[in-house]
């Protein structure tokens, strides 16, 4: 699910990589809330809060959000640059190396964090490192999927999942292309899906960060390890003359 960008991706390949991101993304976005105040998926309601902190004159929450969003948008710039250079070297496991980089930081986040930073007060690394990978993380998706999935937010997919939704009871009513029909229902199926996993990585992320603060991120860095692995393990393998890998 992390080799194929765009036009060569199914359906399936879509599900799969939007449904796991976002039950991580749902999970950070959750556990970052809970340790610091702040949302590190969301850059919307931290700049309503950037535009509300300057009516009021309130610097601090002005910086904070303003750092927040320049991690995020760092972030996605980082993606950016990495599969540029990796398109450029032939490297087809790209966006796996993008993602094995968000789960090897992210643990690497928390063990800094356990070990490093004092255990009270407050620290601006956590937040700014979170919304750093988030950034990464998104960009990633929306790259290697054509724009067509997005994991850390769910207000475009709540918006497409209603016109789809109108698009599938207008056409109980009018009848349309059988193929459009068909596309429609797959969009559906597709948007819903990746809404509920944020919103169950999100209860995961309560309640796991509820009962391992210490330990949690650092869990989800692993799963996100696991996921990039694969991708990257076949890439590894020595191709034939026939051009299959020596394990087909």
């Amino acid at each position: 699910m992390l080799f194929l960008e765009k036009g060569s991706r199914s359906f399936l390949h879509d599900r799969q990589l939007g449904c796991s991101l976002a039950l991580v993304a749902g999970a950070v976005n959750v556990a970052g809330f809970l340790s610091v105040g702040s949302y590190c998926a969301n850059m919307t309601g931290n700049v309503t809060a950037f535009a509300i902190g300057l009516q009021k004159g309130q610097a601090e929450v002005v910086l904070t959000c303003l750092a927040l969003i320049v991690s995020f948008f760092a972030g996605a710039m980082l993606c950016t640059f990495l599969v540029n250079a990796g398109r450029r070297h032939g490297q087809k496991a790209i966006y796996a190396y993008s993602i094995l980089l968000e789960g090897v930081l992210l643990a690497s986040l928390d063990l800094v964090q356990l070990f490093w930073l004092p255990p009270s007060g407050h620290n601006v690394l956590p937040p700014l490192g979170l919304s750093f990978l988030m950034g990464l993380q998104n960009a990633t998706v929306t790259r290697i999927s054509g724009s067509v999935v997005r994991t850390t937010h769910v207000t475009g997919m709540i918006t497409d999942l209603g016109i789809e939704l109108a698009d599938w009871f207008d056409a109980l009513r009018h009848p349309v292309d059988p193929d459009q029909h068909a596309r429609t229902v797959q969009r559906l199926r597709l948007h819903s899906k990746i809404i509920a996993c944020f919103i169950g990585g999100g209860m995961a992320g309560a309640f796991g960060y509820t009962l391992w603060p210490a330990f949690f991120l650092l869990g989800v860095g692993l799963v996100l390890i696991a996921l990039a692995l694969p991708g990257i393990l076949a890439n590894a393998r020595p191709v034939t003359a026939s051009g299959h890998s020596a394990s087909e």
